[in-house]
This record gives structure tokens, sequence and C-alpha cells, in this order.
């Protein structure tokens, strides 16, 4: 995921990265709630087995997509490779072709890991933005635990109904992914205002600004209405109300942690991957719990 948020900073300039960034960060998005929806027809009606069937089968056809269509992107491998081709068509060895840094296996990772660590650590803004981001994909993950106990338990959904009340996430950020050209033209005339050139990679940041906004509202939402004398239909309009605030979230913050480290834009995003990932992971843990702990909640 790191590697394509930076090939997608190298493909697109600065006017065109934001519509490119915001359909990079839905795609992440748009699959985990594709998936309930798939996996709940595929248990009810198949064998559980074809759940990882599908996954290896979607996993091969994606591998051999990018092996055929993904180029390599990145500025300093290109060059390497330019000087290489050069020094074995003349026979030279270019003192340049610092390409060859004999690097074993283990530093090699060892130096990706190194660079999001730094980012983390000494910038501000990429710490206290990955924190934000962390928060809100650790809440959309409890979202996965919690729908099939409050669908299914409280609404009485069956198996394949509980993947569809992942539609209204899904439609949420579809919604996000359509304000595009709002952003791109509110983006433009921020860029004539700045004085500065490059533009700073803080006038990215208006999207998260009203995804801050919109994702507390649709998670009180989604709480206060989640309840049998409630419609089903209210909480998942929350949920859509949510998933427009997340992607909107995401994109800003992307396209600035991109806009901010051109050079670095990967390990910006490894970065950010890395402490979200770890909220995800750990918030799925006790989501059980916190409901199991509130018997007299009218859920």
């Amino acid at each position: 995921m790191s590697v394509a948020g930076g090939t997608v900073g190298d493909l697109f300039n600065v006017h065109h990265l934001a519509l490119p960034m915001m359909v990079y960060t839905a795609s992440p998005f748009l699959g985990p709630e594709l998936g309930p929806i798939i996996g709940g027809f595929i248990c009810q009606n198949a064998d559980w087995r074809w759940v990882f069937y599908v996954l290896i089968i979607w996993s091969a056809v994606a591998y051999v997509a990018i092996l055929i269509a993904v180029p390599e992107t990145y500025g300093p491998i290109l060059l390497k490779q330019r000087l290489a081709r050069e020094s074995q068509e003349s026979g030279e060895e270019s003192n340049s072709v610092a390409a060859k840094e004999d690097k074993d296996i283990l530093s090699a990772v060892a130096h990706s890991c190194l660079k999001p660590m730094q980012l983390l650590i000494f910038e501000p803004m990429c710490l206290a933005l990955c924190t934000f981001s962390a928060v809100i994909l650790g809440i959309l993950y409890l979202f996965f635990e919690v729908f099939p106990i409050v669908f299914g338990g409280v609404y009485g959904f069956s198996l394949q109904q509980s993947g569809f009340s992942f539609i209204g996430l899904l439609l949420g950020m579809s919604i996000g992914l359509a304000t595009d050209p709002f952003w791109d033209r509110h983006y433009e005339r921020l860029f004539a205002k700045s004085l500065a050139h490059p533009p700073p990679p803080e006038l990215r940041l208006p999207p998260a600004m009203a995804g801050s906004v919109l994702v507390p509202i649709g998670i009180f939402w989604f709480a206060w209405t989640a309840r049998p004398s409630i419609h089903w239909i209210v909480p998942i309009i929350g949920t859509s109300v949510f998933g427009t605030g997340v992607l909107l979230t995401f994109s800003g913050i992307f396209t600035f942690l991109v806009d901010a480290y051109p050079l670095f834009a990967a390990s910006g995003l490894a970065s950010n991957s890395f402490l979200r990932s770890c909220f995800a992971a750990g918030f799925s843990l006790f989501a059980t719990q916190s409901m199991l702990s509130h018997p007299h909640e009218p859920w």
C-alpha cells in the first residue's frame, strides 16, 4: 500500500494529484466493505473454503496485472538503471553507479524501516496526522466487528443481510469520491492565492478538515440510532456520513504526505500505514467486550 501511494505521487504532477490520490485512498476501504457482502453470500450459500479460494484467485489476477502493467516509477531507481545501461553499453564502469551498493537483504529491510520511523519521531505534523488517521481506521475496524452484532442481533439480519449492512459505508465513500471536482477547484483557488512556489502541502488538508467534522457526526448518528425502536436504515445512513468523512480525511492526509515528502512519499505513507494498522488490529480486539460490558443498553 505504501509503494502504491508513492507510485501515484511519481506518476502525476502536483496539479493533477488530487483525483488519483483520492481513487487510491478509496481502494483499500472499498475492498473491506465489499468483502463482507461477498463473504456473506459465499458463507451462506457455499462451503466456507470458497472465501479463501476467491481471495487466492483475486490475488493471483492482481499479481499478474502488476507484473504486466505496472512499471518502475521511483526516480533514483530509474537513474541507477539508466546509468547501469550506459555503463554496459560503453564498457566503462561509471563512478556514479552507486547502484552497486552491495547490501544484504537484512540491511536493506532495516534501511527501509528506518525512514518511516524517523518521520514519525522527528516530524510532528506527520505524527499528528498519522495518529488521527490511525484512530479513525481503528473505529472503522470496530464497525466490522460491531455490524454483525447490531444488525444480526438487534435487527435479526441473516448472514448475507448483515453483509449488506456495509453498503452504507460503501455508498458514503463513493459520495466522498464524487466530491473530488469540488476539492480540485478549491485547491486551484488556494494555489492561485498562494505566494509560495511550490505551494505549501498544507493546501491539501481542507478535505481532511471537512472529514474530521463528518466522522464524529457519523459515529454519534450510528450509536444513537442502532436500537430496535428505530428502523435499520437510520444507523446505516449514519455509517454513510462516517464513510464520506473517512474518505475525505484519508484523502487529504495521504495527499499531504506525498506533497510534503516527495522523495520519501512511500516512506511517509509507510509510517501512516504502520501506525493505523496497529490501531486497526488493536481496536478490533475489544469490540465485542465493550458491547457485552453494557448489557442493559438498548442493543
